[in-house]
């Protein structure tokens, strides 16, 4: 948990940005928008080349989540693939997937922002940050 906090803040402080459409570019990341049915995008890694896809009916808030939460397997994950995972094995990904949701969260929502917030309730950040509880949960354990 820590850990992926003190990762985050690192990669913020080295690239100067908490943007995940910057951090994207920086770190060598085409993200690409598409249909994509029920899906809200995929990390997907081939021959070298990193690449975000992105369903193009999320909101803006939605799509800024997804973003970065799939940086987030860009950087904790960088050889896994979960779909295939998911479909094709028995092997459990959720592990993987909360530590992607974490990164987000951490990348989204900086210390200053829930120190200005500190006297709300989950659900009240919730609504202030347009992000789910158990999400904003996540931020705060």
């Amino acid at each position: 948990m820590n850990d992926i906090k003190k990762l985050v803040e690192g990669i913020k402080s080295k690239h100067k940005t908490d943007s995940p459409y910057e951090l994207a570019d920086l770190l060598g990341i085409d993200i690409h928008r598409c249909e994509l049915g029920q899906i809200h995008g995929y990390y997907y890694k081939a021959y070298r080349v990193k690449q975000i896809y992105l369903n193009c009916d999320l909101s803006r808030i939605e799509e800024k989540f997804v973003l970065s939460h799939e940086l987030g397997h860009s950087v904790l994950h960088p050889n896994a693939n979960t779909p295939f995972l998911k479909a094709n094995t028995y092997l459990s990904v959720e592990k993987m997937e909360i530590e992607a949701n974490r990164f987000a969260m951490h990348l989204l929502l900086s210390d200053n922002d829930l120190l200005e917030y500190q006297e709300y309730s989950v659900a009240q950040l919730s609504k202030i940050f347009g992000y789910h509880e158990r999400f904003i949960q996540l931020r705060l354990c």
